[in-house]
């Protein structure tokens, strides 16, 4: 460079800043490109499009909500028309004697929808006792005997008469005494038990065309809700030179376009809810006052006397209520129910409007612009990331979410076919679970006796069993890494291989020779207290004796894992430091807790709360060591979720029962790695 060269200065961070000529060549002032110099220009149209997005996907939404449940309306009006046909005729059949031509008369005079059908089968003799299908006409008119092509209708007569007499013995409504199935052709069938003197003696089967009664909500209140928002907000963002005031007045015209559609909605369903009630209740009053008729022509009992309201029932065949005797509206449950369906939509409707204030805020104060953005500049890295957060979405994530959404509901063995919302409990099972104190009670002797289903024992018991198990793996574990690590230690790569095998060998192996090991009569560890003159022990008698079976072997593969972790922290101690300390005379002791244990505290923290969660949930060795004997006294918190949703089969309780396992473990490792600090950087 030549010596004559000016100097030329340090060069300023550039900025975005130009000034912009008038016409008349006259420079004006200096426009920003950054966010305040862009806050009038651009900005009102985020306002709109998120305001635009947030209405039609939660409009949509709600619209959607409101076809379903109309539909759900209908469909439970044509189901609960067609049991009050179906049990009424039934009612009549036990009346005539469940045989003869009397039970032909009532068939044949029973009104019947356009395509509606009926008959009766009699388990005595496998006979087709009464009929009005299409298809039992001419030679195969009733009364005949079932043919080997109709064996479906005697079966489905005996699961009717197996559950009646299995909910009898048990003394609840466990299995439907009404069977309703869907027919390939359209329409659908029923079922119910004919009874006389308490024994279940033949069937009644209903066929109805008609599957739903629902028509589909107009969309005229939908574009009114999207349309007049959207117009105000356009008309008001113009007006606003602010951000901040246009996103809250954004929001406050979706709150307000979502409101008037959530009043539509409910308005909507209450009209639903009435005319299903007084669909029913027409249905009810016209066949009782035909039954009424028949019995009257067929000269049949009336004792005791006709209850239609009774037909109107689940599928246990209990009334449902909401209809009095003589099958009128009972004004106070017909209230009571339409506050519980405006209770559930507005909840639902409620999550919307969360959801779509979300969208609202997302778009409007230019979160979705910086992710895109972001998104564009790093796409090459959200590329390689993207496989594997598939994977876990799929694999983890949604796993994780199905089960807790499982805990808030009451799923069973016996429920499983039903969806989730038919199931929803709420809190109640872990209100079951945490509520419930009763842990341990005074016997009549005076002794104190354990609830061992508690989760509270339960818990108390991990407890224990895992600080013991940390302890012997990190104490032993800790002391062979101190003696493997010896300067000039003959054999340590021997010592080394045979020390972590027991780590190397699958748990499950280890843990099935270690219960054989412990065995009464042909366990290694009797034979050994034989030797000696002592009689073997019955290990997994005693709650204390079986806790040691498990501690023992969970000790065993416990311990090479913390040895691996301190070997490896010792070696990379300088041993500078200890040259030193011995300068300054410090003894073994004083060198152990001055320079080794602070050196440990990186490697070792988070190498605990490893161990803490695996021991905590360390399944296989409760449950082929110990199997929770005696008696559930050796349960931990995992072998205890499992029993319930594989053995008790409540899989609702369950699913809370982990979910609650889960936040302690992440309660103590957030507590834990804030306290300890070990995994921050220094």
């Amino acid at each position: 460079m030549s010596q004559n060269a000016p100097v030329q200065p340090p060069s300023a961070p550039v900025t975005s800043v130009t000034a912009r000529t008038s016409p008349s060549g006259d420079a004006t002032a200096p426009s920003s490109s950054g966010p305040s110099g862009r806050s009038g220009r651009g900005h009102w149209g985020r306002v709109l499009v998120g305001l635009a997005l947030a209405l039609a996907v939660t409009l949509l939404l709600a619209h959607g909500l409101l076809a379903r449940a109309q539909e759900e309306r209908g469909a439970e009006r044509a189901q609960r028309k067609s049991v009050v046909a179906l049990l009424g005729l039934t009612d009549l059949v036990q009346r005539a004697g469940g045989t003869g031509d009397a039970v032909r008369a009532v068939v044949s005079g029973w009104p019947r929808a356009e395509g509606g059908a009926a008959r009766v089968i009699a388990f005595s003799g496998i006979r087709l006792e009464a009929s009005t299908f299409p298809e039992d006409t001419g030679d195969k008119a009733a009364p005949r005997r079932l043919s080997r092509e109709e064996k479906p209708l005697y079966d489905r007569g005996q699961r009717l008469r197996a559950a009646v007499e299995t909910n009898r013995e048990e003394g609840s409504a466990r299995k439907s005494e009404v069977e309703s199935q869907t027919l390939p052709s359209g329409g659908r069938l029923l079922s119910a038990p004919v009874e006389l003197d308490g024994q279940v003696v033949g069937a009644v089967e209903w066929f109805t065309p008609v599957l739903t009664e629902a028509e589909a909500p107009s969309w005229g209140p939908v574009l009114l809700a999207f349309l007049l928002p959207l117009a105000a907000c356009a008309a008001a963002v113009f007006a606003l030179s602010r951000q901040g005031a246009r996103v809250a007045v954004a929001a406050v015209l979706f709150v307000a376009g979502l409101g008037g559609y959530t009043v539509y909605s409910l308005r909507a369903l209450d009209a639903e809810l009435r005319e299903t009630e007084e669909a029913v209740s027409a249905e009810l009053r016209t066949r009782g006052e035909k039954a009424q008729a028949l019995l009257a022509a067929n000269s049949l009992t009336a004792e005791p006397a006709l209850k239609p309201g009774a037909w109107d029932a689940d599928a246990m065949r209990r009334p449902l209520g909401q209809l009095t005797d003589a099958g009128v509206p009972d004004a106070g449950k017909l209230a009571a129910r339409g506050a519980q369906v405006r209770g559930e939509a507005g909840k639902a409707l409620g999550a919307l409007g969360v959801l779509g204030l979300a969208v609202l805020l997302f778009i409007g104060l230019g979160a979705l612009h910086r992710a895109v953005a972001t998104a564009v500049e790093f796409r090459q890295a959200y590329a390689y990331v993207l496989p594997a957060m598939v994977g876990m979405v799929l694999l983890v994530f949604f796993p994780f979410a199905y089960g807790i959404t499982l805990s808030f509901t009451d799923a069973n063995l016996y429920n499983s076919s039903q969806p989730l919302s038919e199931l929803w409990i709420g809190l109640r099972n872990y209100a079951d679970i945490l509520g419930d104190f009763s842990f341990a009670k005074t016997a009549a002797d005076g002794s104190l006796v354990f609830n061992y289903l508690n989760f509270y024992y339960t818990l108390l018991f991990t407890i224990v069993w895992t600080v013991t198990n940390v302890t012997i793996g990190v104490t032993v574990g800790l002391l062979l890494a101190l003696a493997l690590n010896v300067p000039n230690l003959r054999l340590r790569p021997i010592y080394r291989v045979l020390l972590i095998l027991p780590w190397a060998m699958p748990n499950y192996i280890t843990a099935l020779i270690w219960k054989g090991m412990f065995h009464q009569q042909f366990g290694v560890v009797n034979h050994v207290f034989r030797m000696f003159g002592s009689e073997g022990i019955a290990w997994f008698d005693s709650p204390l004796t079986a806790f040691f079976t498990a501690l023992a072997t969970n000790g065993w593969l416990s311990f090479p894992f913390m040895m691996v972790v301190s070997l490896g922290a010792l070696q990379s101690i300088p041993g500078e430091l200890y040259e030193a300390a011995r300068v300054d005379g410090a003894n073994r002791w004083q060198q152990f807790t001055a320079i080794t244990l602070p050196a440990l505290k990186p490697a070792l923290v988070p190498a605990i709360i490893l161990s803490v969660v695996w021991t905590f949930n360390m399944f296989n060795i409760i449950f082929l060591v110990t199997a929770g004997d005696p008696g559930g006294s050796t349960e931990i918190l995992v072998t205890q979720a499992y029993k319930f949703a594989f053995e008790r089969y409540r899989h609702g309780y369950a699913a809370a029962y982990s979910t609650v396992i889960f936040g302690i473990l992440l309660m103590y490792s957030v507590v834990q790695n804030r306290m300890s600090r070990a995994t921050e950087a220094a």
